[in-house]
């Protein structure tokens, strides 16, 4: 097999591959003995008959349509793996010679990825939440957990916020009273929706012991106000305050492992500044991710990339719900989504994970970012110890089905992206500019990388030839997609719960 690229308009090229008679004919006689299992001729069993058998009874023609329809894509695939061309869509086979017989040649015309060219990432300024943490956010951290060793003492107050209420309550509903909603002597704290009814913490806040509240509610869910509302009844039988321990050395020593006041306020420091710095770490890289995105514009992202993505995103997608045991449309209920809005949603998140590929490979070009073959022998090392196989046959299966294109992209992109971590000014929410080491871990406390990440797709698919020119950008993208990132208050809140 001999093949040329020709290079086309729009983003295209055209490959031409040249099959020679002898070759193809091993692929003719597969055909054959494809057919010969289909073909049921009298006096031979399924299978045995000889092609010229077959040849006589059903003639070449149809054989070598078969021959075309399974030969033609494994020499497209190898053609375009020997030529390293980027594809991001199917290809347009066309043949040119050898319909009927002799040696065959084939045209397959196929898109490829666009280089485009990105300005204005050297000037690009992204903003973080703040990483101090105040004298006043230790004070709470403390008063939680002081909370957790509180008493409850009678107070001849109205009720706040926090106070615990000893109640009387009763609801109905269409003349009938509310099963588990009806009890004596329940233990309500005030202001936390618990009840998942707002009108009862809203008439409970300033509701005095001896109290009876009566008031109405909507149903819960009726937003067309089809149903009879709640009828609640409140007795307040008492208020309660929530009286905190001294939070002093002896009460420290008591409670927790540390010895004073001042080490534990210290270590909940800085607990909740790491926590902060590993929440800017990963908004800094969301958001400059995000910002180089933009760099490119929409239009200048072909559909086929977005098409690509978006299917490998639902094929993912399905594959991780199956695993839960859900189907797709139990995730829709779930979640509360229509398909159109989700699929809306996927295809948003596609477009913009294409745009930050052709981002991140044009910047790299333009400031000559490259990988060198030891890394990537590291990253195939890395990722074979982690499938606990020997690196060079996880090589060797990388390099049959084209894969080593999409390991160096994949690195490129991530060193490309680590680059542009590196020069991008950052900024907090007072606009004042962060210094890199002060996003910087402590070294014993740096998380330890994940090896083999640019692979691990590739390990995955590697029985798959890249006759459709996947080329993953998951490792690049999460950035982009990470939309669930914890708040500073609830992460340092994790961070000292897990501790605790």
């Amino acid at each position: 097999m001999r093949s040329t690229v020709e290079a086309l308009e729009g983003n295209k090229v055209k490959v031409v591959v040249e099959v020679e008679e002898a070759e193809f004919e091993k692929d003719l006689d597969a055909a054959f003995a494809r057919l010969a299992k289909e073909v049921r001729l009298p006096g031979f069993r399924p299978g045995k008959a000889p092609r010229k058998v077959l040849e006589a009874r059903i003639g070449q023609g149809y054989a070598r349509d078969e021959a075309f329809r399974e030969a033609l894509p494994t020499y497209y695939s190898k053609a375009v793996i020997e030529h390293e061309v980027d594809v991001i869509a199917p290809p347009e086979i066309d043949i040119t010679t050898g319909m009927e017989n002799g040696p065959v040649t084939f045209d397959a015309v196929v898109e490829i990825r666009p280089f485009v060219t990105v300005d204005g990432y050297q000037d690009l300024e992204v903003e973080i939440p703040s990483i101090t943490v105040t004298d006043e956010e230790v004070d709470e951290a403390v008063d939680r957990l002081r909370s957790r060793f509180s008493e409850l003492q009678t107070v001849d107050r109205p009720a706040a916020d926090g106070d615990t209420v000893t109640i009387d309550i009763a609801v109905i509903h269409d003349d009938a009273e509310v099963p588990g909603m009806t009890t004596d002597e329940y233990s309500y704290e005030v202001g936390s929706g618990a009840t998942g009814i707002p009108e009862v913490d809203e008439h409970l806040d300033g509701a005095s012991a001896g109290d009876e509240l009566e008031f109405e509610a909507p149903y819960p869910g009726d937003e067309d106000g089809e149903e009879p509302p709640l009828e609640f009844t409140i007795t307040v039988r008492e208020v309660q305050e929530k009286v905190l321990p001294e939070p002093t050395d002896e009460w420290v020593s008591e409670n927790t492992e540390f010895h004073t006041l001042g080490e534990l306020r210290a270590d909940y420091r800085s607990k909740m500044e790491r926590s902060r710095i590993m929440n800017a770490q990963t908004t800094r890289r969301n958001k400059i991710a995000e910002a180089v995105a933009e760099l490119v514009d929409a239009d200048m992202v072909p559909e086929a990339m977005v098409d690509s993505e978006v299917e490998n995103r639902i094929q993912d997608m399905a594959m991780r719900l199956q695993a839960q045991g859900l189907s797709f449309e139990q995730y829709l209920q779930f979640s509360g989504q229509d398909r159109d809005e989700m699929l809306g949603e996927i295809r948003e998140s596609a477009g913009t994970s294409a745009r930050l590929d052709l981002a991140l490979r044009a910047i790299a070009a333009q400031e000559t970012i490259e990988v060198t073959d030891d890394e990537i022998e590291e990253e195939i090392a890395d990722a074979a110890q982690r499938f606990d196989r020997p690196a060079a046959e996880l090589r060797d299966e990388f390099a049959e089905h084209g894969h080593l294109p999409s390991v160096r992209a994949d690195l490129l992109k991530s060193k490309t992206l680590d680059w542009l971590i590196e020069r991008i000014e950052v900024v907090d929410e007072d606009g004042q500019v962060v210094a890199p080491d002060a996003l910087e871990l402590p070294e014993e406390e740096e998380p330890a990388d994940q090896p083999g990440d640019a692979v691990a797709d590739s390990a995955a698919d590697s029985a798959e030839a890249p006759v459709e020119g996947r080329d993953n950008t998951e490792q690049d993208s999460a950035a982009v997609q990470n939309d669930d990132i914890p708040d500073d208050e609830h992460q340092d809140d994790a961070v000292l719960d897990e501790e605790e």
